[in-house]
């Protein structure tokens, strides 16, 4: 997320010289990066609440820092446990290093009281179905192969937990896959303001950020994971 704003996707051009090897594409800036300022353009950008009402992304943080985590969809797994985790973060912690804690899917807003409901989690969550944000912001898809190391936050393994992922998809109200599942996400640490302190762009559906290493970063007190939410698991 090399300027201030993502640039165009295109097509990288090459052409062979007297027969000898192309030349290697130049890099495209894929969105801005820590230290550099938000893009109005991707501030004025809306998400949507549990209702449908429109809200700009920048709104969110205009007046205060937030903790942003973009998850890949709700029907992920992983993504459902580590908010389960985000859930047990105090809301005085919080307000205690004036930080607000925001949760951004991908699904459309119909989706987003079942998924708290399931989860446990009663901070600020919103939606962006079409993926603009995660687009901007240089959030990647597919999946990059790299070690990402034993999460603590991930409790299923990829079997068990595949299998619920995919009952709750055939047997939710509305079957589908809440977002696209190639899509990944990413912390990012904003505001007050449009100033970028932080960011963490997934490169596989493992290479989340730790919660604590992330509060840490503002201020917000070490938070006890050890312990299980009272949620329902299906």
């Amino acid at each position: 997320m090399q300027g201030a704003m993502a640039a165009p996707s295109v097509d990288p051009v090459t052409r062979q010289i007297s027969g000898r090897a192309a030349p290697a594409p130049v890099p495209v800036p894929s969105g801005p990066e820590s230290g550099q300022p938000l893009a109005a353009a991707v501030a004025d950008l809306p998400v949507l609440d549990v209702s449908g009402r429109r809200v700009l992304f920048g709104a969110l943080f205009r007046e205060r820092r937030a903790v942003v985590v973009f998850v890949r969809h709700f029907l992920c797994y992983i993504c459902k446990e580590y908010v389960e985790d985000l859930a047990k973060i105090p809301k005085s912690f919080l307000q205690e290093a004036n930080v607000t804690l925001i949760v951004i899917g991908q699904s459309s807003y119909h989706h987003i009281e079942p998924f708290c409901k399931l989860t446990g989690y009663s901070h600020e969550i919103y939606v962006d179905p079409e993926r603009e944000i995660y687009k901007r912001l240089g959030m990647k898809r597919g999946e990059e192969i790299a070690s990402s190391g034993q999460s603590p936050h991930i409790k299923s393994n990829i079997l068990s937990g595949s299998i619920r992922s995919l009952w709750r998809a055939v047997t939710g109200p509305l079957f589908d896959f809440q977002g696209d599942p190639a899509q990944q996400g990413g912390t990012l640490i904003l505001g007050p303001g449009n100033n970028i302190h932080f960011i963490h762009r997934d490169r596989n559906r493992l290479d989340h950020k730790p919660i604590n290493s992330v509060l840490q970063l503002v201020g917000v007190q070490h938070v006890d994971f050890t312990s299980r939410p009272s949620v329902i698991h299906v």
